[in-house]
């Protein structure tokens, strides 16, 4: 077995992992500032939107045109009295975006272009796109954003409980405002593909956040009849057991939309790829982030607000602290997973390992198992 893959069953198997739940402040404090940067990109810069949803006219030229995409560019602006968009695409023609401009103007400017461009008017395609169709498009785009919210919060809320739907909601939030506030710092167009792309990486930031829910709802059934673990020692377990899953996901989703943003959208020229491929990068990488260090720590917060929750932690450090003081190794969250021989049997059931299953019982008496004098 390779030592990734060895790394990746010793935390399945709870005998590495590291302390996420423990830290969690200093992950707060790195999200808020990195929204907190994002909203100011929001506030200073702002979108730039697509045509799609300003309005505008997207003229096409015949092929092999030999004027170039700057000369194309101020041709373009000099003619609309707007910034233009020119890309040179795979036959040599050239597509030439002006946003912002009334569709009644469009003539004037197809004739101006064909005289800068010294070609015929009928050769130049034209595609026009109104204000008010621009509207629609992105009344839609937020009409489906808010359903989305919706259903995952109901749907969460029914299979786990209303703490994770609100913890997943909280991740979602933090991946849509980082994925926007990049969009505004670069200056990358948002364009329908944009929405696409965002409403695709809210889908996987909600697969990693409901796979440590899974495990974390396991894991803790009846975990109130033990006194073993806290709910944040099993959190922090359950998110250490599922750890190289998420990272294996999301690592084989980035090399492709790597390719796609490094690879086909700068060395190639590719620009009509950014738009969808800056959305979905940036996604996954902020939504594996929020599933790890956002949702789960969330849920451990809300969870030990409760007063059983707080009752089982002071039982718990209790116990510690009482084991600690005959000389006995005190449980912490990285021997999670192990059983006591003093406990119940049901106790001993209730929360072990990432799948239940019991640790050996015929170590020495009041030591974890697998724990040496």
């Amino acid at each position: 077995m390779s030592k990734l893959g060895s790394l990746g069953a010793r935390l399945h198997r709870g005998e590495v992992g590291y302390d996420f739940v423990g830290n969690r402040k200093i992950w707060y404090g790195i999200s808020i500032l990195i929204t907190i940067t994002a909203i100011l990109g929001l506030a200073v810069r702002g979108l730039n939107m697509g045509i799609e949803f300003q309005g505008g006219a997207v003229f096409t030229t015949p092929k092999h045109m030999t004027v170039s995409v700057n000369q194309a560019e101020t041709y373009a602006e000099e003619a609309s009295g707007h910034d233009a968009i020119v890309q040179k695409l795979g036959d040599g023609s050239l597509r030439i975006q002006i946003a912002g401009i009334d569709t009644d103007k469009s003539d004037g400017i197809k004739t101006q272009l064909s005289k800068d461009l010294k070609v015929s008017s009928e050769n130049i395609a034209a595609d026009l796109v109104g204000p008010s169709w621009g509207d629609q498009v992105a009344n839609k785009a937020w009409e489906g954003l808010a359903i989305f919210m919706v259903l995952v919060v109901i749907y969460l809320a029914i299979a786990f409980e209303w703490r994770m739907a609100l913890a997943a909601l909280v991740a979602l939030i933090h991946d849509i405002t980082i994925t926007t506030g990049i969009y505004a710092l670069v200056g990358f167009e948002v364009t329908p593909g944009t929405v696409i792309g965002l409403l695709t990486i809210l889908g996987y930031s909600l697969y990693d956040t409901v796979v440590v829910f899974d495990s974390l709802k396991e894991q803790t059934k009846d975990i109130t009849k033990q006194t073993r673990w806290t709910y944040s020692d099993v959190a922090n377990r359950s998110i250490n057991s599922t750890l190289m899953r998420s990272i294996n996901t999301t690592v084989v989703a980035l090399l492709p939309v790597g390719a796609l943003l490094f690879i086909g959208g700068a060395f190639l020229g590719a620009g009509m790829l950014n738009d969808i491929s800056l959305s979905l990068f940036v996604g996954l990488a902020a939504g594996a982030y929020s599933s790890i260090f956002i949702a789960t720590p969330l849920v451990a917060d809300l969870k030990e607000a409760e007063p059983q929750m707080k009752a089982l932690k002071k039982r718990v450090l209790a116990k510690r602290a009482q084991a600690a003081a005959e000389g006995e190794p005190a449980q912490s969250h990285d021997d999670a997973g192990t059983a006591y021989d003093d406990e119940p049997e049901d106790a001993a059931h209730a929360v072990v390992g990432p799948r239940n299953q019991p640790a050996s019982r015929n170590r020495g008496r009041g030591r974890p198992s697998g724990k040496r004098r």
